[in-house]
């Protein structure tokens, strides 16, 4: 698939010394096995993941649901639900998703597709290794960081092979001229290893003293939530959008506007206002919180404004629905970060579930629902047929949806009111906490849903991939009947 013009990319000459763009087979051919590989098992992750969140979501209104185990008590399988959804599917699904728009954006094959493959595999064994000394109580106890650092090794070998790949393919594209996608994705690129091994290194191998390991990881969290997620998931809804809705997009320079935004400001948020901290990081935290609004603005104009109205079209793609989701959930993730940066209302929402609902909006309302519509538009182009049963596809996205609406609104809502109660000191704080169960087992709901949704992914993926086995199979042995008819002859 050639790149499309639709990102409203001026089209300057090629430079010096350019070749012919590879054909659209050729790059899908060489994309097929690490891309395969890894979304494979970034849906398999998520199964996984499914049940430790189930597990730990039944322990709050069945305290003695599995309470005789060690390895499945609350404060080990929260942590790694939470692992396995970031580094097992959005980190492996981003990866991805970025080769194929690198790829297929420079019109180029993909480079070093069998070392790719490898780094997948390394990246896997890192996600295994960690979740499993999560389980066994060798947590680091940082939210997002909580991977032992033998671990953490195995991951950023991994990491560090795709993107080496991804860059060396970058450098070999036939098509000069950068589109807007490619901005963010050579940034994410290089940001997780910046911040992976300096949160790593400065926590668990050479650790800083007091508070300041709090602050280094809530940097951490910040840059990887908001920086890392959100360039990936932004780059994957500029190409998307105009190349499904068959439209330009409505301007580039918007779309630069919010790269620039995104790097400048989203690091810098995530510190509490209530954090053990001198008070200007905090401040500061919030100020590039309420900054973040000139990027969400800009991305709700330049998107919304190519969309028009997707759901009232009944010949919408599914994928592309995914990411409308998405966007909706990003900019919805993005006011709710805002709202909580005030002071007033921060000290309402701070140390309640209203923390979670935002964290799951934008981790799994945005990136994640964004990442299944593109892999619902990659892999039927990665191996030339098309998912055997689109109602599936239509089922998880409604499961995908209810999912997210049964977590996000009832804990944003019981967070709220846990809050409220919390500022009354009249008020026991058993009842408090006895209040919000109404709002724990709506989510517990959710996560049923999604998990059935994540069931339906992977069984998609493992048909899709059945079908072209076979299908490859049976042209190889028709192949070699043909050649031996002919040499009897």
């Amino acid at each position: 698939m050639s790149a499309p013009s639709s990102q409203a990319q001026p089209t300057p000459l090629p430079g010096p010394g350019a070749s012919a763009p590879v054909p659209a087979g050729e790059i899908a051919a060489s994309c097929r096995l690490p891309l395969l590989v890894m979304f494979v098992s970034a849906a398999a992750w998520l199964v996984i993941g499914s049940a430790f969140g189930l597990i730990a979501s039944i322990k709050f209104h069945q305290p003695a649901f599995l309470a005789d185990c060690s390895w499945l008590t609350y404060g080990r399988v929260r942590p790694a639900y939470y692992n396995c959804v970031v580094y097992g599917f959005c980190v492996q699904a981003g990866l991805g998703v970025a080769l194929w728009l690198i790829a297929v954006l420079g019109r180029t094959e993909l480079a070093g597709r069998w070392l790719i493959t490898v780094g997948a595999k390394f990246w896997n064994l890192g996600v295994t290794v960690g979740i499993l000394g999560i389980l066994a109580g060798d947590s680091t106890g940082y939210e997002t960081l909580e991977i032992p650092v033998y671990a953490a090794l195995l991951l950023f070998l991994g990491y560090s092979i795709i993107g080496v790949y991804g860059l060396l393919t970058l450098h070999r594209r036939r098509y000069f001229p950068l589109f807007v996608s490619q901005w963010f994705l050579v940034a994410a690129l290089f940001w997780f290893p910046w911040i992976y091994s300096t949160a790593c290194l400065l926590i668990s191998v050479f650790p800083v003293r007091g508070v300041t390991q709090a602050a280094i990881a809530w940097w951490y969290a910040a840059n990887l939530e908001k920086v890392w997620l959100g360039a990936v998931g932004l780059a994957a809804a500029f190409y998307l959008v105009p190349k499904l809705k068959q439209r330009e997009l409505r301007s580039h320079y918007l779309a630069l506007f919010t790269f620039w935004g995104l790097i400048l400001f989203a690091g810098w948020t995530g510190i509490p206002r209530s954090a053990p901290l001198p008070a200007w990081m905090p401040a500061l935290s919030g100020s590039a919180e309420i900054l973040m609004l000139l990027p969400l603005l800009t991305v709700g104009l330049n998107l919304y404004g190519t969309l028009g109205c997707v759901w009232t079209e009944k010949e919408s793609p599914e994928p592309l629905r995914f990411v409308c989701v998405g966007i909706a959930a990003f900019l919805a993730a993005g006011a709710l970060s805002v709202l909580g940066s005030i002071p007033a209302v921060g000290r309402v929402t701070e140390l309640t579930w209203y923390s979670v609902a935002r964290q799951h909006l934008n981790v799994y309302g945005f990136f994640v629902m964004v990442m299944f519509g593109a892999i619902y538009y990659i892999v039927p182009r990665l191996t030339g047929i098309e998912f055997a049963s689109p109602k599936l596809i239509r089922a998880h996205l409604a499961l995908a949806v209810a999912g997210v609406l049964l977590i996000v609104v009832p804990l944003g809502i019981g967070g709220l009111l846990q809050g409220l109660r919390l500022a009354r000191p009249e008020v026991a704080f058993y009842d408090i906490m006895k209040g919000t169960m109404m709002f724990l087992r709506a989510s517990t709901v959710g996560d049923l849903c999604l998990a059935a949704g994540h069931l339906l992914l992977l069984v998609n993926l493992a048909a899709m991939v059945r079908s072209f086995s076979q299908a490859r199979v049976m042209a190889t042995y028709s192949a070699l009947t043909r050649e031996t008819a002919g040499a009897g002859a």
